[in-house]
């Protein structure tokens, strides 16, 4: 199969949202120090989209990964993990011939100049993905299909692939994509191909950061004038929490999920004219006591999923988003349980002065989970 049969449509979906992208087996260090020194390794998992269905899952909704792996242990260690975090990974395929990628890295901060990671993915099951052999019945049957520029980086097959997905057509899923732009993945690319793919999609998460590094494009509002397309627009500006930019007004824009552009309570603004209008929702991140700065982009777009799922309003998607980050960046790995949702739900109800005061550490996600319960919308 080339493609999505024409006038591929949804009718009743059974899945709230459907990540595809690559993931492999992660070797996470048993000691800080260089990968030359360490001298064990742990096994975990690690990949952006599958991150994010697992969060999903977690929080409570119904969440797929599509994926390929190989016909190896490593693959049945992947399929085995994800679904055991209540993802459908019925529409995974298996390659025979290629095998499932591999990481090593270090302890420390990837932000810092002693991380170090050591991918061993080339020629893997995952970069062999291709508008030929990937289930498009599965990936169409959600509310939302998350992809990310990760993918994209993967092989002309795989960057064919995420334009097949986000092509405009009848009965396409909400298509939500984060930028994750990797400078690793890109040497001898053009990287410029993320915000083609970022115009395309309905709903938008980039850094600040990769905007200027990837297309040479520096701030929120610059951002959203290159990437004027997408209803909703989210750029995560580090510490500075986050800044979104909604609109159900601008000519040609295509619908989120659920409404909820105005957000009570959010220190809004609208942009643009009232023939081209945004609002643009100002988000601060909280005080985290950060124990590994890995997985909080992935747990972002999840907390802010879920509660576009729930048709919240914008702040308190972002506000989720931010809780949802919390809870990973306060454990050593990429995955966390999150927060129950009533425990969440009130802290994103706080005003704006106890906003600003929590500060978040370890095992805070544990507090009242006993007594709660996490209930799909």
């Amino acid at each position: 199969m080339s493609g999505p049969a024409a006038g591929t449509a949804v009718a009743a979906t059974t899945t709230d949202v459907v990540c595809l992208g690559e993931s492999m087996v992660t070797f996470l260090p048993s000691q800080p120090g260089r990968l030359a020194d360490v001298p064990s390794f742990g096994r975990g998992i690690g990949g952006a989209e599958s991150n994010v269905a697992c969060a999903l899952a977690a929080a409570g909704h119904r969440a797929a990964w599509v994926g390929r792996v190989g016909a190896d242990g490593f693959g049945d260690h992947l399929v085995e993990t994800i679904a055991s975090y209540g993802v459908d990974t019925s529409a995974v395929r298996r390659d025979p011939v290629r095998p499932t990628g591999i990481y090593f890295r270090t302890a420390t901060d990837r932000g810092t100049d002693t991380h170090e990671v050591a991918y061993y993915r080339a020629g893997s099951a995952a970069s062999a993905m291709s508008p030929a052999n990937v289930p498009y019945e599965e990936l169409f049957a959600g509310r939302v299909l998350h992809l990310s520029g990760i993918t994209a980086a993967l092989s002309g097959d795989c960057l064919a692939l995420l334009r097949e997905l986000t092509a405009a057509r009848p009965g396409r899923p909400l298509v939500s994509f984060d930028v994750n732009h990797r400078p690793h993945l890109w040497r001898g690319g053009d990287a410029s191909v993320l915000l083609e793919l970022a115009r395309r999609a309905d709903l938008v998460f980039v850094g600040e950061d990769e905007a200027e590094e990837a297309w040479g494009i520096v701030g929120a509002e610059a951002i959203r004038a290159a990437v004027p397309e997408p209803a909703v627009l989210v750029v995560k500006r580090g510490s500075a929490g986050a800044t979104v930019f909604a609109s159900g007004l601008r000519p040609g824009a295509r619908s989120s999920i659920a409404g909820g552009a105005e957000s009570a309570g959010a220190r809004s603004s609208s942009a643009g004219g009232a023939e081209n209008a945004d609002t643009v929702t100002h988000v601060p991140a909280l005080l985290v006591d950060v124990v590994a700065a890995v997985g909080a982009g992935d747990a972002f777009a999840a907390g802010f999923l879920s509660a576009t799922l729930r048709g919240l309003p914008v702040r308190d998607r972002a506000r989720h988003g931010h809780l949802m980050a919390a809870a990973v960046l306060t454990v050593p790995g990429d995955l966390t349980e999150p927060p129950a949702r009533d425990h969440a739900d009130r802290l994103v109800a706080l005003d704006d002065d106890a906003w600003g005061r929590l500060r978040l550490g370890p095992g805070w996600t544990a507090a009242d989970r006993a007594s709660e319960e996490v209930r799909t919308p």
